[in-house]
């Protein structure tokens, strides 16, 4: 099931009345590309962050019935990288009403370099419109990549890396 703008706000508006206190959340993938209005719709929920932030949100949302699939990482751990430090600061604010989220969207360039980790044909695509709609260029990909730890095999990522720049460069 897809999952529009309007749906996920109605989703961390939930969330957001059940909160105690204050927590920032960092959408990635899918979701920071709907949320930055890249992408009409997701198929998932992704989002990363402080890590209380990150436990604190997931409790709260695993008990209210919503049906989505939600993928929660830490400390700007996104899918199989790790993100440098700055990410949190580099994420785009994203205006809501909500009261306790501060709600922020990876940084288009953080969207390139994460996606490239696993490249299939719908990352393709998500980098393209990237690299199209925020003007990337390949020099900024290539140097972002450098501070972003991968889980597994770095050739592999390297290699994923090198086919994003000859392709769309």
């Amino acid at each position: 099931m897809r999952l529009d703008r309007s749906g996920l706000m109605g989703l961390l508006s939930s969330v957001d009345e059940e909160l105690e206190r204050r927590i920032v959340l960092v959408a990635v993938g899918g979701t920071a590309m709907t949320l930055l209005d890249l992408k009409p719709s997701t198929i998932d929920i992704d989002f990363t962050g402080p890590y209380d932030d990150i436990r604190e949100f997931n409790r709260i949302q695993k008990s209210i019935p919503h049906g989505f699939k939600v993928d929660m990482w830490t400390d700007g751990a996104v899918f199989s990288q790790m993100l440098p430090t700055d990410y949190l600061e580099k994420s785009v604010p994203v205006k809501t009403k909500l009261k306790k989220i501060q709600l922020k969207a990876l940084h288009p360039l953080d969207i390139v370099v994460t996606k490239i980790g696993r490249l299939n044909e719908r990352d393709l695509q998500d980098i393209e419109w990237c690299i199209k709609r925020f003007k990337l260029k390949g020099s900024q990909i290539e140097k972002r990549a450098q501070g972003v730890q991968y889980a597994g095999n770095e050739k592999v990522y390297k290699i994923n890396l090198q086919y994003v720049l000859n392709r769309f460069f």
